[in-house]
Protein backbone atom coordinates (compact mmCIF):
# COMPACT_ATOMS: atom_id res chain seq x y z
CA UNK A 1 0.00 0.00 0.00
CA UNK A 2 1.46 3.35 -0.59
CA UNK A 3 1.69 6.18 1.83
CA UNK A 4 -0.72 8.40 0.05
CA UNK A 5 -3.59 5.88 -0.09
CA UNK A 6 -2.62 4.84 4.03
CA UNK A 7 -2.88 8.50 4.28
CA UNK A 8 -6.11 8.83 2.92
CA UNK A 9 -7.69 5.79 4.57
CA UNK A 10 -6.47 7.04 8.00
CA UNK A 11 -7.55 10.92 7.54
CA UNK A 12 -11.17 9.26 6.32
CA UNK A 13 -11.27 7.17 9.35
CA UNK A 14 -10.39 9.72 11.73
CA UNK A 15 -12.49 12.18 10.22
CA UNK A 16 -15.42 9.73 10.48
CA UNK A 17 -15.00 8.90 13.86
CA UNK A 18 -14.93 12.31 14.83
CA UNK A 19 -17.70 13.06 13.39
CA UNK A 20 -19.00 10.01 15.59
CA UNK A 21 -17.86 11.96 18.64
CA UNK A 22 -20.81 14.58 18.10
CA UNK A 23 -23.41 12.50 17.09
CA UNK A 24 -23.28 9.53 19.91
CA UNK A 25 -21.29 11.21 22.85
CA UNK A 26 -22.52 8.90 25.10
CA UNK A 27 -20.96 5.95 24.01
CA UNK A 28 -17.81 7.70 24.28
CA UNK A 29 -18.34 8.98 27.54
CA UNK A 30 -17.44 5.40 29.16
CA UNK A 31 -14.20 5.65 27.61
CA UNK A 32 -13.03 8.99 29.61
CA UNK A 33 -11.55 8.21 33.07
CA UNK A 34 -12.82 10.44 35.79
CA UNK A 35 -9.47 11.73 36.47
CA UNK A 36 -9.31 13.44 32.81
CA UNK A 37 -12.18 15.35 34.33
CA UNK A 38 -10.43 16.60 37.31
CA UNK A 39 -7.49 17.48 35.41
CA UNK A 40 -9.24 19.12 32.31
CA UNK A 41 -11.65 20.59 34.65
CA UNK A 42 -14.09 19.56 31.72
CA UNK A 43 -17.24 17.29 31.75
CA UNK A 44 -16.95 14.01 29.67
CA UNK A 45 -19.07 15.21 27.16
CA UNK A 46 -16.75 18.49 26.69
CA UNK A 47 -13.46 15.76 26.76
CA UNK A 48 -15.90 13.94 23.86
CA UNK A 49 -16.73 16.45 21.64
CA UNK A 50 -12.85 18.32 22.08
CA UNK A 51 -11.39 15.10 21.24
CA UNK A 52 -13.81 14.39 17.75
CA UNK A 53 -13.03 17.91 16.78
CA UNK A 54 -8.74 17.27 17.04
CA UNK A 55 -10.01 14.19 15.55
CA UNK A 56 -11.70 16.06 12.25
CA UNK A 57 -8.99 18.25 12.83
CA UNK A 58 -6.06 15.93 12.14
CA UNK A 59 -8.42 13.92 9.27
CA UNK A 60 -8.27 17.36 7.48
CA UNK A 61 -5.09 18.38 7.91
CA UNK A 62 -3.63 14.73 6.42
CA UNK A 63 -5.11 15.62 2.96
CA UNK A 64 -5.29 19.63 2.97
CA UNK A 65 -1.67 20.25 4.50
CA UNK A 66 0.70 18.22 2.06
CA UNK A 67 3.80 20.95 3.36
CA UNK A 68 3.80 20.36 7.25
CA UNK A 69 2.48 16.15 6.48
CA UNK A 70 5.34 14.99 8.97
CA UNK A 71 3.85 17.45 11.48
CA UNK A 72 0.50 16.53 11.65
CA UNK A 73 1.62 12.67 11.31
CA UNK A 74 3.55 13.55 14.50
CA UNK A 75 0.33 15.33 15.98
CA UNK A 76 -1.53 12.22 15.01
CA UNK A 77 0.15 9.91 16.30
CA UNK A 78 0.45 12.21 19.53
CA UNK A 79 -3.35 12.19 19.82
CA UNK A 80 -3.47 8.36 19.82
CA UNK A 81 -1.00 8.27 22.30
CA UNK A 82 -2.92 10.90 24.72
CA UNK A 83 -6.40 8.84 24.25
CA UNK A 84 -4.34 5.16 25.00
CA UNK A 85 -5.36 6.01 28.93
CA UNK A 86 -9.00 6.04 27.62
CA UNK A 87 -8.94 2.64 26.51
CA UNK A 88 -7.39 1.59 29.57
CA UNK A 89 -9.92 2.92 31.62
CA UNK A 90 -12.44 0.91 29.55
CA UNK A 91 -10.67 -2.45 29.56
CA UNK A 92 -10.19 -1.80 33.38
CA UNK A 93 -14.05 -0.87 33.95
CA UNK A 94 -15.18 -3.55 31.63
CA UNK A 95 -17.50 -0.74 29.89
CA UNK A 96 -18.67 -2.12 26.50
CA UNK A 97 -19.17 0.13 23.37
CA UNK A 98 -20.06 -0.91 19.80
CA UNK A 99 -17.79 -3.05 18.40
CA UNK A 100 -16.22 -3.14 22.08
CA UNK A 101 -18.28 -5.11 24.06
CA UNK A 102 -16.28 -8.06 25.47
CA UNK A 103 -13.27 -8.39 27.64
CA UNK A 104 -11.07 -9.92 25.10
CA UNK A 105 -11.87 -7.53 22.66
CA UNK A 106 -11.11 -4.55 24.82
CA UNK A 107 -8.11 -5.86 25.94
CA UNK A 108 -7.01 -6.34 22.03
CA UNK A 109 -7.64 -2.81 21.56
CA UNK A 110 -4.76 -2.15 23.74
CA UNK A 111 -2.70 -3.50 20.88
CA UNK A 112 -4.27 -1.77 18.04
CA UNK A 113 -2.94 2.24 19.67
CA UNK A 114 0.73 1.22 19.12
CA UNK A 115 -0.47 0.01 15.28
CA UNK A 116 -2.10 3.45 14.77
CA UNK A 117 0.93 5.52 15.91
CA UNK A 118 2.86 3.05 13.83
CA UNK A 119 0.48 4.22 10.67
CA UNK A 120 0.25 7.68 11.33
CA UNK A 121 4.01 7.89 11.16
CA UNK A 122 4.54 5.63 8.34
CA UNK A 123 1.76 7.31 6.21
CA UNK A 124 3.26 10.75 6.96
CA UNK A 125 6.66 10.09 6.68
CA UNK A 126 9.75 10.53 3.85
CA UNK A 127 8.93 8.46 1.25
CA UNK A 128 12.09 6.29 1.16
CA UNK A 129 14.34 7.20 -2.12
CA UNK A 130 15.71 4.86 -4.70
CA UNK A 131 19.39 5.06 -5.18
CA UNK A 132 20.72 4.39 -8.09
CA UNK A 133 24.73 2.88 -8.46
CA UNK A 134 26.78 4.31 -11.02
CA UNK A 135 28.66 1.75 -12.75
CA UNK A 136 31.82 2.70 -13.25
Amino acid sequence: MSRAIARWILALALGAIGVLHFVGTRGFRVVVPDWATRITRLDKNDIVIASGAAEIALAAGLIALPKERQRVGWATAAFFVAVLPGNIHQWRTRRSTPGLDTDARRFGRLFVQPLLVAWALWATGEPARKTTRRRR
